[in-house]
């Protein structure tokens, strides 16, 4: 993989782990716990092994161990210590950190132990909206500072939609128990961030609605053959990227002519591009909400 980041700078560092830069060279001159290199300009630069080794460190830090016994211990030791206390206690910023940790190295494992561990003590509902949310936030952050590749936030999401599928499928095995209306959840064209769609999916079906569930890139004319089958389609959607702030009438008038014939069919749109989208300028078939939390209210 060539686009693994292997050399962190300091404000990496200092982003990864929550530590401020001034401590981290503090620890570094005074208790010798991390060997930075230096680029040909004099820039001090750190390996994975060292970031590893800061986050394992804040890790027991923030667990009360002072500095000064961290840095006395052996090495190899610090690992140990931090996978014992990531396995007795699901406290969220640890897993939150595990969990980074996990996504730098590309270690299931990690990411799996850890999620089981939160599991023991809280729900699944619980686990997405007070670690993992928080962790994508954080993430896209990250990314948007260069601290980490594009290949670590796909790992690091593909684990997360693989637990979002595997508690949407036990909820599937039920028949639906409120017919009252369908829900019809897609992304549209060029448009791949399917997140926070799946989650909803797993939120609507644990409501006992039927929810069909289209994924990415769907054009509107694909839409409207379930209008062949349901009368009463409320269709949910993320805009990140697309369509643009441009296009965004556009979609909304090509969404109402197609399927919106006998006007009995919703759209609830989320996400970055609502932001351009004024709320009185709708017609009163399509609805934005700025979160999750929002959209499930109104289930």
């Amino acid at each position: 993989m060539n686009n693994v980041k292997k050399s962190f700078s300091i404000r990496d560092m200092e982003n990864l782990s929550g530590i401020k830069a001034h401590t981290i060279r503090i620890w570094e001159k005074r208790y010798n716990l991390f060997t930075p290199e230096r680029t040909s300009t004099n820039i001090r630069t750190y390996s994975l092994v060292s970031l590893q080794k800061l986050l394992n460190i804040t890790l027991l830090y923030n667990n009360g161990y002072k500095i000064s016994k961290i840095a006395k211990l052996e090495e190899s030791l610090i690992p140990v210590m931090v996978r014992e206390i990531v396995s007795n206690n699901s406290e969220k910023n640890h897993a939150i950190n595990a969990f980074k940790l996990a996504m730098i190295n590309f270690d299931q494992t990690l990411f799996l132990n850890t999620y089981s561990s939160l599991l023991s003590e809280r729900s699944f509902r619980d686990i997405f909206n007070e670690v993992f949310i928080p962790l994508l936030n954080e993430l896209g952050l990250l990314w948007q500072t260069d601290t980490i590749s594009p290949a670590h936030e796909h790992f690091i999401t593909h684990l997360i939609k693989q637990k979002i599928y595997i508690n949407t499928e036990k909820l599937q095995m039920r028949e639906p128990t409120q017919k009252d209306k369908v829900f019809a959840l897609f992304l549209p064209e060029n448009e791949i961030h399917e997140l926070g769609l799946l989650y909803l999916n797993y939120e609507i079906t644990l409501r006992g609605y039927k929810s069909i569930y289209l994924g990415q890139t769907m054009p509107i004319e694909s839409l409207a053959d379930l209008l062949k089958y349901y009368s009463n389609v409320h269709f949910i959607s993320y805009f990140t990227v697309s369509p643009t702030k441009d296009e965004l009438t556009t979609y909304f008038n090509k969404f109402s002519k197609t399927l919106n014939t006998s006007g009995e069919s919703k759209l609830f749109v989320l996400g970055h591009q609502i932001q351009y989208i004024s709320e009185n300028e709708l017609p009163n078939t399509i609805k934005t909400f700025n979160s999750i939390e929002q959209l499930i209210e109104v289930l």
